[in-house]
């Protein structure tokens, strides 16, 4: 079944934050056309008029964000989920209360699971200075079930020359390249998520997997699960049809997951976001960067982070910047070291 009376059951524009469904919690999409960078791997311009350290304003096309000088988040704590950052463009660099360090970037992912605690920073440095430093990424947060949230917190990473890519041509020759970061897609099986990922569980259904397509491109997506849920989010292009309905740019449609789901791209190139699960159907108590099940978890997790700081913070300050050298890498809080050139 592929028409849109069963399979579409819903469209929604796409906010700064995108809507998702559990166990999905929260997904944006950074897209920020920074400038050439200064000698301190900020931007090379003025930067008046801003809300420095609460910066969303998206201004001359970019924004700072929580950074005052490097744009980015700088520390900041996280309990009871996980965070997946895909990198498309540009650089990130990661540290945290673990000791952990990484630069990563152009296609690579980080996944975190924060588990009974961690403070991280994240900052985007600058650090082209004759050319513009385009940054573009998804965040999603997943998250964890009641017996995982307070496991021991993990870091990985997913380096770009390892995540397994499919190209597919229709029957007019029109390609859709399809990135399985999660969730296996025919014979491809992408690397294992952290051990306590919902991802981890077999029968958790899982799949986080970005689409581009040729104008003109049609590509059917299999069916999941019928347990599963699955949404679709159309990011970027100039229209689509989704089982035959015709949806708009910055749209998010929610499917059945059990049915095949026909993508018809329309006359410019268009990029998508697939983020499907089966719930884990819990009850979900946030409040800022802690997601437990109860009010009275998340209170404890503020009295923990005041008092533990979650293991403190081991960097000189809230948001460093691992110098100029491009090359990306990884320093685990065991001490081992990966690295990736270019």
């Amino acid at each position: 079944m592929s028409d849109d009376a069963t399979t579409v059951l819903e469209v929604r524009p796409l906010d700064f934050v995108w809507d998702t469904v559990d166990p999905f919690l929260f997904c944006v999409h950074h897209d920020d056309r920074y400038p050439r960078g200064n000698g301190d791997f900020g931007p090379a311009v003025s930067l008046a008029g801003r809300d420095i350290g609460q910066d969303f304003s998206g201004r001359d096309g970019f924004s700072m964000y929580h950074g005052d000088v490097v744009p980015g988040f700088p520390q900041h704590p996280h309990r009871g989920f996980e965070t997946v950052t895909i990198v498309r463009r540009g650089l990130i660099d990661h540290s945290d209360s673990l000791g952990a360090a990484a630069r990563f970037g152009r296609g690579d992912v980080q996944w975190l699971t924060a588990g009974k605690g961690i403070v991280h920073s994240e900052m985007f440095p600058l650090l082209e200075r004759d050319k513009d430093n385009p940054v573009e990424l998804f965040q999603i947060w997943l998250n964890l079930p009641p017996e995982d949230k307070m496991v021991e917190p993990h870091f990985s990473m997913l380096w770009s020359e390892s995540i397994p890519r499919l190209e597919h041509r229709d029957s007019n020759g029109k390609r859709t390249d399809v990135t399985v970061i999660a969730g296996a897609l025919g014979a491809l099986r992408p690397a294992a998520p952290p051990p306590q990922s919902w991802a981890a569980r077999p029968d958790s259904d899982v799949a986080i997997w970005t689409l581009r397509m040729d104008p003109g491109a049609t590509y059917t997506l299999p069916p999941a699960k019928s347990t599963s849920r699955r949404s679709l989010y159309f990011f970027a292009g100039e229209s689509a049809s989704i089982s035959g309905k015709k949806v708009r740019p910055k749209s998010g449609a929610r499917l059945r997951a059990d049915a095949e789901c026909v993508i018809e791209n329309g006359a410019l190139e268009g990029e998508l976001l697939l983020l499907q699960a089966r719930p884990i159907a819990r009850p979900v108590a946030q409040h800022g960067p802690f997601v437990m099940n109860t009010r009275s978890e998340i209170i404890e997790a503020f009295n923990d982070y005041q008092r533990t700081r979650f293991g403190g913070w081991p960097w000189p300050s809230d948001g460093p910047v691992h110098g100029a050298e491009p090359a990306r890498f990884a320093r685990h809080a065991d001490g081992r070291i990966e690295r990736r050139e270019g």
